[in-house]
């Protein structure tokens, strides 16, 4: 895959899109283990040197009262994806992230993105909030 339209067009065949703009796109994925959802957003954006990557993010619960110390551990455990805080709504959260530089981005490559970002997320989410689907 060599642009964000051809990202689209493959999500589009798996997803529908909840938010769909020239570059960032939105979709619900359901945890196939648990039947929860994980939203997930999809945008084009470039590095410092002008290449262009793709993110692929989750929101996975509000930031506050969570602990930067118990966040930085979880994030040095990760082998794929990080941790980071954005504002949802107006509301700061944690949401797991992975950048994929498009040179190497294939179908399957994506797919098993999309399935571990949310995978992951949804196990901290729940080690974070018990019981709850915040995200």
């Amino acid at each position: 895959m060599e642009t964000f339209a051809k990202v689209r067009q493959h999500i589009l065949e798996s997803y529908a899109l909840e938010i769909d703009e020239p570059f960032i796109i939105g979709f619900e994925y359901t945890v196939e283990e648990t039947g929860r959802r994980q939203s997930m957003f999809l945008a084009e954006l470039k590095t410092s040197d002008g290449r262009r990557v793709l993110r692929v993010e989750t929101p996975v619960a509000p930031l506050s009262g969570l602990s930067a110390e118990k966040c930085l551990r979880i994030n040095l455990m990760q082998r794929v994806g990080y941790l980071a805080v954005g504002d949802l709504e107006g509301v700061p959260y944690i949401k797991m992230c992975e950048n994929l530089p498009y040179a190497f981005l294939v179908d399957q490559e994506l797919d098993d993105t999309v399935r571990h970002v949310a995978r992951t997320a949804d196990q901290i989410e729940q080690s974070l909030e018990p019981g709850q689907d915040v995200a």
